[in-house]
């Protein structure tokens, strides 16, 4: 009895994990680009883990951590993806780039550290318009605190004698690797590495399957809002200057354009891709469909007269023929009678 009962825990179980897997990949729509290949929720937690800028490029980087899956030139392998940094002031920009071949490198992301006037840090993260779409940023979720009613009647070891109001923050100055950016410890880092040169710890791995890896690292999701796939993003860029000023120096590959714009990126469920491919099927059919309606049009032209003249010769040879039955024997009554089916049959060919 216990193992019958064990039996039928075990499949409710089963039919109540299944479809959170199954919405999981419903909300999440893919791109057709190469941002499916890098997810920027486990970067920017990775990032925030991390304790410097080079342990955080190592990090992403190993084959353990199953983060970087990312191939631009499309050779089946990962492409190593370097970190350079960029200080203005008190605003960091570190953007991860990948050289795409020996004359080509192409930025990624980058990540917006700033501090402002009140010594408060903000942290966000920002993909390649080429890699994800328009407007792809993300930053930490706040975290929210509810609201207390003061208590006076309350005589417990804790009374709540002052009522608080609900808030919700994003602490990011505890971060690490931001600790460690704004203390007097920093040491700015220059990645060697180009194309064909990497570190010792890097091997060209081979590329996991876009499902698998979705899958992977999905639970990163909950801990950020911002650009997820598909669009519906309403976060704007806090620091605006070092964001321009970043984009009017990014790096872009040829190389990555033109796969782009040719689909090549396109893992089968993109509704760009869908779009883009849908006017020259429309044209394609109304060009088949016009040239089949003049083929029509030129076969009733070519049948009907043919089809009209042999029904009225045929028709005139039957009135002859009744005209020269009418003195005749009997079997003249079923010439007549062949000869009339002989004209409804021609009736139904026209």
């Amino acid at each position: 009895m216990k193992k019958i009962i064990l039996f039928y825990c075990i499949v409710a179980t089963i039919f109540l994990v299944q479809p959170a897997f199954c919405q999981t990949d419903e909300d999440t729509p893919l791109l057709g680009l190469p941002g499916d290949n890098l997810d920027l929720y486990a970067v920017l937690d990775l990032f925030q883990k991390s304790k410097t800028i080079e342990d955080f490029e190592k990090s992403l980087n190993e084959k353990k951590s199953e983060v970087n899956n990312l191939d631009l030139d499309l050779d089946k392998k990962v492409d190593f993806i370097k970190v350079v940094t960029k200080k203005e002031e008190s605003s960091f920009t570190f953007i991860l780039q990948v050289a795409v071949s020996k004359t080509e490198t192409q930025d990624v992301a980058v990540i917006l550290v700033d501090k402002d006037k009140d010594g408060k840090v903000s942290l966000q993260m920002v993909g390649d318009e080429d890699l994800y779409g328009k407007n792809y940023i993300i930053e930490p979720k706040a975290t929210g605190s509810s609201a207390v009613t003061a208590n006076p009647a309350y005589s417990g070891p804790e009374p709540v004698t002052k009522s608080v109001p609900a808030t919700t923050t994003v602490i990011v100055e505890t971060v690490p690797i931001v600790q460690y950016v704004y203390s007097p410890a920093y040491v700015p880092y220059y990645p060697p590495y180009y194309y064909g040169y990497y570190p010792p710890y890097f091997a060209a791995f081979t590329v996991m399957a876009v499902g698998i890896y979705r899958h992977h690292h999905y639970h990163h999701h909950g801990g950020y809002h911002g650009g997820h796939y598909g669009g519906g993003n309403t976060v704007i860029i806090n620091n605006k200057n070092i964001y321009n000023n970043y984009n009017n120096n990014k790096m872009r590959s040829a190389t990555v354009t033109n796969n782009r714009t040719n689909g090549r990126y396109n893992n089968g469920n993109s509704a760009t891709n869908r779009a883009a491919t849908r006017p020259s099927a429309g044209t394609s059919n109304r060009a088949s469909t016009g040239t089949s309606a003049s083929k029509r049009n030129s076969n009733r032209a070519s049948n009907s007269p043919s089809a009209g003249t042999s029904n009225r010769a045929s028709s005139r040879a039957s009135a002859t023929n009744r005209a020269s039955a009418k003195g005749s024997s009997t079997g003249a009554g079923r010439t007549r009678i062949n000869g009339g089916a002989g004209a409804r049959s021609g009736g139904r060919r026209r």
